[in-house]
Order: C-alpha cells, then structure tokens, then sequence
C-alpha cells in the first residue's frame, strides 16, 4: 500500500499540461513508491482513457461548498479552487498528500521529498512567492505625500472577499503564499483551518483565488504550523524567469548558487503576444544560459 499521494487537477483545455505533468513525474524511479490521483473537472472519455494506465485513480471533482451556480456556469475548472481543501475525502487511503497544479511540472525529485518531509506532524508543507531577484511584492497608488492605496494580492482579495478589514491588514503585506503546490498530513488541522477560511472567502469574493486566500488567513492570521520550503519548490516562472545550465541540459535559478529548478509552475502563463505558453507548446521564449548564451525554449515539459 503506498502511504504519499501526489495529486492534480484539470479540464479538458488543460489535458495537455495534465498529462505532461504526469509523465514528468513517473520518468522518476522513485515515483513507483507513490500513488498518482486525478480529480476530474472536466476530462473528455478519451482523455481519462489516456491517463488511467499512468495513475491510480480518477475521481470527479465536486463543488464541496456550496457556490453561487451563477459564479461557475461552464468554468467546472473552478472545482479546483474548492477540491484541494477536501482532498483526503476524495483519496482517503493515504497519509501524505502533495497537490501540483497541472501547469507545473517536476524537474528534480527532491522537491518532491522535501514537500513530503515538510508536512510531518500536521505541518504545512508550502512556498513563499518571495526571492532573489523579486522586483515588486505589492503594488500601491500613490495618492498624496504619503497616502496611498495598497493593492497587493492579499489585501486586494481580502477586501473584495469582505473578511474584515483587520484581517485585511493583518494579510497586506505579508509574503503571498501559492497555493499550487502544497503538502498536508491527512490528519492535519490544517485541513479544518483553511476549508472554515475558505466557506468565508468564498461567499463574497471571487471563485478563482479564494482558496489561496483562505490558505494565506491559516498561515498568517490562524498560525498552523508551516514548514516554508526554497523557491526553487514551486518555481513560477511568470514572476521571475529561470536560466538554463547547457552543460547539466536544466533549467536552474537565475542568480548564484543556481540552485536546479525542482517543480516549474507556468502560473499566470508565459505569454508571447497573446499566445500562452501552457495552451501553445510552439511558443518559445529567449532564456539567459550560464554560458552566456540565448537559447529559445519553451518551459513546458519535454
């Protein structure tokens, strides 16, 4: 019986990334020790056919909170946002839960056993979207003088979610934590914390990023115990692009001692003109090598 879980999810726009992701995983040998679920969203017959003889099992995700039917008509890609918090009742035979977006894929196992050292003992195991090289954290409007109108991601979902303006401020500029690849015991309270959050954000704001903002009001305002691993863990490339190490043929951190890049996100997408990279795998983009070179590639996996 294998006790660690990696889990995904994704419609059918997104089988591509899914199946890519998949297959990144299991070129591993070490993958044969844990189990691969699917949460289905959306997934065509012959996509599911595709991905059945890959994983270990295939489940439909289900609106675990109740959402305005008129907020999420045709999006059943939005069960995400609700479906991680409730993971270990769709999969309830293991121990150790790792969830990986679908837009990201593994490049290196040990962020893989890292995240499934981190949420020992009812720890949180998760990034930060903070490092070296992070150019702007929050945004504001610069009114008069010294007024001005913080717009940074947290404070700006908490306001529009109406949890309350203390804790509003309480989340204003703390380090924004990605909810798109987390791990968690299956008896961790952290699973309480962040679905009691996410019933809150979910009646007033938006589908899409409310679960990360309940996820950001258990670290910073309920206090569960977090283990923060190194950016390299979930690299969104979106935030700061990565180099390359023709020599190793990897992708590593940009800036010394380029650390190997363990699980690349394409979060927000990679965009040339408007052609995404997560829905586009011909979009290729300039990308700095440590030999001082440009090579033109795309950060999808393969």
């Amino acid at each position: 019986m294998k006790k660690n879980v990696i889990i995904s999810l994704a419609d059918s726009n997104y089988f591509e990334l899914l199946n890519e992701l998949i297959d990144s995983i299991i070129r591993f040998k070490q993958s044969k020790e844990v189990a691969i679920c699917i949460l289905d969203a959306g997934l065509t017959d012959d996509q599911k056919s595709i991905l059945k003889d890959k994983v270990d099992e295939i489940k439909s995700a289900e609106w675990d909170i109740d959402v305005p039917a008129n907020k999420v008509i045709g999006k059943e890609w939005l069960k995400s946002q609700v479906a991680r918090a409730f993971l270990p009742k769709y999969f309830p035979s293991y121990e150790k839960y790792l969830w990986i977006d679908c837009d990201a894929w593994v490049n290196d196992w040990n962020s893989i056993e890292l995240y499934f050292k981190a949420c020992e003992k009812g720890k949180l195991g998760i990034t930060q979207t903070l490092g070296p090289g992070y150019r702007i954290m929050s945004k504001v409007n610069w009114l008069v003088g010294k007024i001005a109108i913080i717009k940074s991601q947290n404070f700006k979902h908490a306001i529009k979610s109406k949890i309350g303006l203390d804790k509003a401020r309480k989340l204003a500029f703390v380090p924004h934590i990605n909810i798109g690849v987390f791990s968690l015991e299956k008896n961790s309270p952290g699973w309480k914390s962040w679905q009691t959050n996410l019933e809150l954000t979910l009646k007033s704001g938006n589908i899409f990023g409310s679960e990360g903002l309940a996820i950001n009001m258990s670290v910073y305002i309920d206090g569960l115990e977090t283990e923060f691993l190194p950016l390299n863990c979930n690299w969104i490339a979106s935030n700061l692009l990565p180099k390359f190490d023709e020599e190793l043929n990897t992708f590593v951190e940009p800036y010394l001692p380029n650390y190997k890049i363990g699980i690349m996100h394409l979060a927000a997408g990679i965009w040339q003109g408007d052609r995404d990279m997560r829905l586009d795998k011909e979009v290729k983009i300039d990308i700095k090598t440590l030999q001082n070179n440009f090579k033109s590639k795309s950060l999808r996996f393969g």
